[in-house]
């Protein structure tokens, strides 16, 4: 008889966490790790790393829900590795190799029992060749092929008691190996938690400071853009009134230069009405000098 494998023995619960199904029983091919398919695409549902954000999508937001989907894959994956080293779970799998041990003791007994049987079927030859002697020969081959049968059993025996104790020691040392692997595995995943955590709290108060800044920058540009629209009201007014300071400004001067400009006018016509006064009083006083008598005659005149 040969021994059930060390894999075999421990894998007969279904692997996905919480379910505890036994597997069933194995065939050809691979051996199976699920009881069913539905729990295999549950436990691979399960284990499958969320999809990264868009490339367009780059803000501290979208960094921190990634940083979270991460976080829960990692806690769900220790958790799952921690439920499959479970030392309940252990102590399974070492109850199964002892029972498989108790079997593989239980059929050699069974072969022993069949040993002692042939052997009193050889002691029932032999009674039987001594009444033929003729038959010595066979029954005493017969006897030999039975102890050489239950030799061969004794054998088996204690080499399925060797391979047996081995598989539970390496049981023992896989299963040590396996907790320590586990706790190891914890241990990172529960400093990657809090990595992640700390990263998450990081990013969410840059976020939170980042929308501060934008709200307190959108609130000073529309503070600032009301501040500039007054001023621009207001320099308008002003420049609307200086403009019609200067309309009305130019009005009064053109008003003024106009007014000056009769002024001047009824003045140069008060010239001309003079000048031709005066051209004309000329014009007759010149007249009038043609008429009078020459010196000589006003100088004897005079002489008078």
């Amino acid at each position: 008889m040969t021994s059930q494998p060390a894999s075999e023995a421990a894998a007969v619960i279904c692997r996905r966490p919480g379910c505890g199904q036994p597997l069933p029983a194995p065939g050809r091919g691979r051996a199976r790790q699920f009881c069913s398919d539905d729990c295999a695409r549950r436990y691979h549902n399960d284990a499958r790393i969320p999809a990264a954000a868009p490339a367009g999508d780059t803000g501290p937001l979208a960094a921190l829900e990634v940083l979270l989907r991460q976080a829960a894959v990692l806690v769900r994956a220790a958790r799952e590795q921690a439920a499959s080293l479970d030392p309940a779970a252990v102590r399974a799998q070492v109850a199964e190799a002892e029972a498989a041990r108790r079997r593989a003791e239980a059929a050699a007994v069974t072969a022993a029992a069949q040993a002692a049987e042939a052997r009193q079927e050889t002691q029932a030859l032999a009674e039987a060749l001594a009444a033929a002697r003729d038959d010595t020969a066979a029954a005493q081959a017969a006897a030999q092929d039975a102890a050489d049968t239950a030799r061969n059993a004794a054998a088996a025996l204690a080499q399925l008691r060797s391979d047996t104790a081995a598989q539970i020691t390496a049981i023992s040392a896989r299963a040590d190996e396996q907790a320590a692997a586990a706790r190891t595995d914890a241990d990172r995943c529960a400093r990657e938690r809090d990595d992640t955590v700390t990263a998450a709290s990081q990013a969410r108060h840059a976020a939170d400071t980042e929308i501060s800044r934008a709200r307190q920058a959108e609130t000073d540009a529309r503070d600032l853009a009301a501040q500039l629209r007054a001023d621009a009201a207001r320099e308008r007014d002003a420049l609307g009134e200086h403009h019609q300071a200067q309309l009305a400004a130019a009005h009064a001067l053109t008003q003024a230069e106009r007014a000056r400009a009769e002024r001047a006018e009824e003045q140069l016509e008060t010239e001309r009405a003079d000048r031709r006064t005066l051209t004309s009083h000329l014009t007759s006083t010149t007249s009038d000098n043609g008429q009078q008598p020459r010196p000589g005659s006003r100088g004897g005149a005079r002489s008078k």
